[in-house]
């Protein structure tokens, strides 16, 4: 099985997310894993996939770990929170059909 920092790398979800320290680097890693788990939920294995994994995939669990970062609550004061826009138009071409 490929490593999932392999696939998305601490530093591009840093990077995406604008964070500058390190403090949280084990919950980051904990959520990037999240997201990997997301994303096989819809679209199988990431393992399947040719190297490297799609790059529309890989910015899809960029998208929900970052937005897992900022909502890391059920609830919030300021309204609900869903998945990033976005995100499954990115991994559409790549589901899983049921027929």
């Amino acid at each position: 099985m490929t490593a999932t920092l392999d696939i998305l790398p601490l530093a591009d979800l840093k990077a995406h997310a604008r964070i500058d320290t390190s403090e949280e680097d084990p919950d980051l890693a904990q959520l990037i894993e999240a997201a990997r788990g997301f994303v096989e939920g819809w679209c199988g294995p990431l393992d399947d996939f040719a190297s490297p994994v799609p790059p529309a995939l890989v910015h899809a669990m960029k998208l929900y770990a970052a937005h897992l970062y900022e909502n890391r609550e059920a609830t919030s004061a300021g309204g609900v929170a869903e998945v990033p826009l976005g995100f499954f138009d990115l991994i559409d071409p790549h589901r899983l059909r049921v027929f």
